[in-house]
């Protein structure tokens, strides 16, 4: 049994806030660099190299790529073979998620009060986390700072199961028309299908931190996602909402097995500016 002390837990959580709040993800970089080359309209073509050029001050100035530093989303996968010692889980990634907040002056976004008196926290916790056990004695953490423009405009549907792949399509492009430029395009798109109400949000956000050139290992999916993005970038929002070909770098769908009388659908939208990173430890 390999010990891990809470102490390297926190640590860990607090450079991966820094990490993903100052550097674009590579693979979202170089899809906004390569989606010049199919970008028909000039005004969208200086949006994007704008986003570019921000991102490109944020990680030199090490800065915040956005001034919306989000909440924190953070999956941890625990091997079996990890005995976290000297603390407890939930309350160390609090920690690395204050103290990362802190060092790397980041706005703090959390209320903790939902409905009435919506107090700022002070230190962008609680996080939002996920702990899944796994075989082996290392352990996997994702961090994911989500800001509200995105995050305001998913969608969770209940479809009845004979709407099949027509429904899922439907629900997915009116998700993105209703949102117009609310998340920030270009946007990816993270599409969760199966699970329950609860569980199938998790899937549409799990899917924002695959990276964006990995298609599903589904055939059937693959298409579903490629023809999606096809039709997304047809609907000529483009980049800022300001028109253009390239609303959506990518689609990428989550599943998971479901009742049999139940087809959940959920839409997170991740913008120009989707954030993640990751460390084993």
């Amino acid at each position: 049994m390999r010990k891990l002390q809470a102490r390297e837990l926190t640590q860990t959580v607090k450079e991966l806030c820094i990490e993903s709040n100052y550097n674009l993800r590579e693979d979202v970089f170089f899809a906004l660099k390569n989606s010049l080359n199919t970008e028909s309209s000039k005004v969208g073509c200086t949006v994007i190299r704008q986003i570019i050029k921000n991102a490109e001050i944020a990680r030199e100035k090490k800065l915040p790529i956005c001034q919306d530093c989000g909440i924190v989303n953070v999956l941890v996968e625990i091997g079996q073979g990890v005995l976290l010692v000297g603390g407890d889980i939930e309350e160390a990634i609090n920690e690395g998620v204050k103290i990362g907040y802190e060092e790397g002056f980041l706005r703090k976004s959390v209320v903790d009060d939902p409905c009435f008196d919506r107090k700022n926290t002070g230190d962008n916790t609680p996080a939002i986390i996920t702990l899944k056990m796994v075989p082996g004695d290392s352990v996997r953490v994702t961090v994911m700072p989500k800001g509200g423009g995105s995050e305001n405009v998913g969608v969770v549907k209940m479809l009845l199961p004979g709407t099949g792949p027509e429904g899922i399509k439907s629900t997915v492009l009116e998700a993105v028309k209703n949102a117009k430029a609310n998340p920030c395009p270009p946007i990816v798109v993270g599409v969760g299908i199966g699970g329950t109400f609860d569980s199938v949000g998790f899937l549409a956000k799990k899917a924002l931190i695959r990276n964006i050139n990995a298609r599903n290992i589904n055939e059937k999916f693959k298409a579903l996602e490629l023809g999606l993005l096809e039709e997304i970038n047809n609907l000529g929002i483009g980049p800022g909402g300001l028109g253009g070909r390239v609303t959506a770098l990518a689609v990428n769908i989550e599943t998971y097995p479901c009742h049999m009388a139940c087809l959940p659908v959920a839409v997170n939208f991740g913008c120009c500016a989707l954030r993640s990173a990751e460390r084993v430890i």
